[in-house]
């Protein structure tokens, strides 16, 4: 076995969340390394790392830090070499990523729609005034305020099994979940509505598996190379610079999407008062090239055409 592949006697460490649906993203990472490279389980260890965000579950992440919540405990032991890699959600990651570190890795794109979750098969159109609707993300909520204001929001953080426990208590009549998490936990029994991208933007990057290296770790970088989708590569780059730009975190309702097709990116991108009020749309395509160029200049021209005290809430 070449000295540069890990094995049984030192695995490659690939750190992860506990949530079932972060380990089932990090086993997606495992299997497609032990098939690219022909290896075994045992050449592989994956590594639970307990996040802030997931220890603090009853408190809206806007007062607990944001997006960084997920992410920096695991990214410490990154830096410090106690694991050799970083399986994430890449919605979940701040924009930009602390000195040391690259995430640069994707793999093939899920469904990207969010999933509208009623145990009453119920759809968004179908619920009654007043009803209540539990959610965490800040982009859900300013979508549905705008969409339906007469729905009640309330705060449901957890993962995805425990929101579905809230749902059986009656918590709320009705939450959203991303699709992806569904089919990746293979629940696709759950009673849902997957809504289209052109009435309900999905967030930057939802759907997509990153992993996360040391910036200059060459053996790592090589490991995963034969995994890395490029076309999953290429629209993340355009949404996330778009979501950069606009100073985007979980504090800040941003939705965007690019999509590819023969070399062409197109990309939609929205931006939204928390409460719903109101909200800025951008479109535009670009050549796959020009990628991150061209979500940083549907950014700037959502800034540009801001009314006065339309970002005060960044």
């Amino acid at each position: 076995m070449p000295a540069d592949l890990p094995d049984p006697s030192n695995p490659l460490r690939i750190g992860t969340r506990g949530s079932p649906l972060a380990l089932a993203q990090a086993h997606e990472t495992r299997d497609r390394l032990r098939t690219a490279h022909g290896l075994d389980d045992d050449c592989f260890a994956v590594v639970v790392i307990k996040t802030t965000g997931d220890r603090i579950v009853d408190r809206p992440l806007k007062e607990i830090g944001g997006k960084g919540l997920f992410t920096r405990e695991i990214e410490e032991q990154l830096l410090a070499g106690d694991i050799d890699l970083a399986v994430h959600s890449t919605k979940d990651m701040p924009t930009l990523q602390p000195d040391g570190l690259v995430l640069d890795v994707f793999l093939p794109r899920e469904d990207v729609r969010d999933a509208f979750v009623s145990l009453d098969g119920l759809r968004l159109a179908d619920l009654p005034r007043g009803a209540t609707v539990g959610t965490s993300s800040l982009r859900r909520r300013a979508q549905l305020a705008r969409r339906r204001p007469d729905l009640h929001l309330v705060e449901f953080r957890g993962n995805v099994q425990t929101r579905m426990g809230k749902l059986r208590d009656r918590v709320a009549a009705a939450t959203f979940l991303a699709r992806a998490g569904l089919n990746r936990l293979s629940m696709t029994d759950v009673p849902h509505t997957a809504i289209d991208p052109a009435d309900m933007l999905p967030a930057v990057a939802q759907g997509a598996i990153g992993i996360e290296r040391r910036r200059g770790d060459d053996r790592v970088a090589a490991l995963l190379a034969p995994i890395h989708d490029a076309p999953t590569g290429t629209r993340i780059a355009c949404e996330r610079a778009f979501l950069r730009v606009l100073d985007g975190s979980c504090e800040t309702p941003i939705a965007g999407l690019a999509d590819l097709s023969d070399g062409t990116l197109s990309f939609r991108g929205e931006v939204l008062r928390p409460d719903g009020s109101d909200a800025l749309e951008v479109s535009g395509e670009g050549a796959a090239a020009d990628a991150d160029a061209l979500g940083a200049a549907m950014g700037r021209d959502l800034l540009g055409r801001a009314p006065a005290g339309f970002f005060d809430w960044r």
